[in-house]
């Protein structure tokens, strides 16, 4: 079943997002190889695609994971945690309707 993550980031952690982006990006691409990952991406602090210095308030993942415990564990592992860039993480069954 697919399962949506919604983390929020800490504000000013953009320094820290960048530093642990490389390891986030890699248990990414793992879900992706893996053909497990619907969607992920930051979400802007502005209206913008690339908000420079204004950064990001969080992220959304959707992927799929046996079950919401196992989402759960994926989500607390996230190496954005550790670094102190998300303060919470939601995680909650998705169910794709469209497209």
């Amino acid at each position: 079943m697919l399962y949506m993550i919604y983390s929020t980031d800490a504000e000013n952690s953009l320094v820290k997002r960048l530093a642990a982006r490389p390891a986030h990006l890699a248990r990414l691409e793992e879900l992706k190889q893996q053909g497990r990952l619907f969607a992920a991406g930051p979400l802007p602090a502005i209206d913008s695609e690339d908000p420079g210095e204004a950064g990001f308030t969080g992220s959304l993942v959707i992927a799929e994971f046996e079950n919401l415990e196992s989402a759960q564990q994926w989500a607390s592992a996230d190496p954005y945690i550790d670094a102190g860039v998300y303060t919470a993480s939601i995680v909650k069954p998705y169910k794709r309707v469209l497209p």
